[in-house]
């Protein structure tokens, strides 16, 4: 496994997964800002057919605005993505770490903010496991 993910795993199909982690982020005050639908894409742009694939970015505003306030630059790392993929009937939910990927970033607070953003995505990760 990639050090810059946590994962689990749900049941099938990706709508039904998509909807069970939308609902789930949203408990943890995660609103989807993005949603890219990378199959679609393949398919439009490469005419190559993918597995169901699907990136969501995960914003937690108040979160957000700490860390843009203490580095105005991390824009450049937000939103939190999170990827939905279909694997042999079962739906693989990828969450970005925060831990991991703003390590990139030396300035105070940061650490402690993604920590914060870690801790609430995988409590939504125990609410869609299974």
């Amino acid at each position: 496994m990639a050090d810059y993910v946590f994962s689990t795993t749900t049941a099938g199909p990706i709508a039904d997964a998509k909807e069970r982690v939308v609902a789930a982020l949203a408990t943890e005050g995660f609103g989807v800002l993005t949603e890219i639908d990378v199959s679609a894409t393949m398919k439009a742009k490469l005419d190559v057919d993918v597995d169901p694939y699907l990136i969501l970015g995960a914003c937690n505003p108040p979160l957000a605005h700490r860390a843009i306030t203490a580095e105005p630059s991390i824009g450049a790392l937000l939103p939190c993505n999170v990827v939905l993929r279909q694997s042999e009937g079962a739906v693989v939910v990828d969450f970005m770490d925060p831990a991991s990927v703003l390590t990139l970033v030396d300035r105070d607070g940061v650490a402690e903010i993604a920590a914060e953003v870690r801790t609430r995505l995988d409590r939504v990760r125990s609410l869609v496991s299974g």
